[in-house]
């Protein structure tokens, strides 16, 4: 039997012992729970979990290990990762290291052996939370301590986003966007490659005059991490830029585009990560979707406003969807690409029939 050598401590004090796993590096953060049972590879490379521990629900984890070419990006950000098993022996003929290894390049902080059923439910109950994993010879009171020092960081898209323009190319292309990089997943500039975008990928500060100066037809601002309401130059940026050319939002660039317009933003309880149900308003369909996100949109702040709600949570009714149809603005809150999870809404081909119109 292997020696509890970390440990978990959340910010109430509970301590989880359990084996490390990954870099052998302590660290504090926000802790969130996903409910994936795939998908860790695109989990840990996604920079929207900036800053954040994030806590698996499905027992095991790594199983099918690490496919170098999957990854959605070369710098992630995630602080930690906290699952039950943790498996270093996996079965995939694509695979190219295991879960820790790439966690170890990473510089990704680990626990396995705890309870992560119980986590979820004092997460769920309690709301957003922070933590600490360090080592299981490390003073309670440090550990608090460690928490405590990890509160009021917000520069996380500063960190993951660029910082400096770079090209996806594709033959025989029809449209070029610009990509606001607020934490963008490789899928994404995917996306749009597969229906005939020249993507250009810029840093999340740039002006809308550097901006247009690359002719676009159309605009994307990405998903990332952190409060939408850090980011005032996006904002405006987004001010400046509806009406003239299709914009397109994608989880925090939904929450950036409804600040654009005058509405609110509202923090979730323990957030949404994971696979979750979703409806279209329009026209009653249930979708599932993969979601990332602390923050969303109130729906009655956007009452005032020119957008309309076009998705909604099913559990909990959250904002999921929102559309300027004379300003050609629309966005989204859960992953359209998926990367990981499924790929039932068709919002890429809207994005493409808008610039083609």
């Amino acid at each position: 039997m292997k020696e509890l050598e970390m440990k978990l401590v959340l910010e109430n004090g509970q301590e989880f012992f359990g084996t490390g796993c990954g870099a052998d590096k302590p660290v504090a953060g926000e802790i969130v729970f996903n409910t994936s049972m795939v998908g860790y590879q695109e989990i840990i490379s996604d920079p929207a979990y900036a800053g954040q521990i994030v806590l698996m629900t499905y027992p095991l984890m790594g199983q099918y290990g690490i496919t170098a070419e999957d990854n959605e990006a070369r710098v992630s950000g995630l602080a930690g990762l906290v699952v039950r098993e943790c498996c270093d022996t996996p079965s995939n003929f694509r695979y190219t290291k295991t879960i820790s290894e790439e966690m170890i390049e990473r510089k990704i902080c680990g626990i396995s052996g705890v309870d992560t059923r119980m986590l979820t439910r004092i997460i769920r109950k309690n709301g957003g939370m922070r933590a600490a994993i360090t080592y299981a010879s490390t003073p309670v009171e440090e550990a608090l301590a460690m928490i405590k020092a990890s509160e009021g960081k917000k520069d996380f898209v500063g960190e993951v986003s660029c910082t400096h323009r770079w090209f996806s190319r594709t033959p025989n292309h029809k449209f070029d966007v610009v990509v606001i990089d607020c934490g963008m997943k490789h899928s994404i500039v995917d996306e749009l490659n597969d229906r005939g975008c020249n993507v250009t990928v810029v840093p999340f500060n740039s002006t809308a005059e550097e901006v247009l100066a690359f002719n676009p037809d159309g605009i994307l601002i990405s998903s990332g991490p952190g409060s939408p309401e850090d980011l005032p130059q996006i904002v405006e940026l987004v001010k400046k830029l509806k009406g003239k050319l299709p914009v397109f939002g994608i989880s925090l660039g939904q929450c950036i585009i409804g600040l654009a317009y005058g509405a609110s933003v509202e923090r979730l309880g323990c957030g949404h990560h994971g696979g979750r149900a979703t409806r279209n308003i329009e026209t009653g369909k249930i979708v599932t979707t993969e979601q990332n996100h602390n923050f969303a949109l109130n729906a009655d702040s956007l009452k005032k406003t020119a957008l309309e709600i076009t998705y909604t949570d099913v559990a909990d009714s959250t904002v999921e969807g929102i559309e300027c149809r004379e300003d050609k603005v629309y966005a989204v809150q859960f992953y359209p690409e998926g990367g990981p999870g499924p790929r039932e809404t068709d919002y890429f081909d809207k994005f493409v029939k808008t610039m083609e119109k």
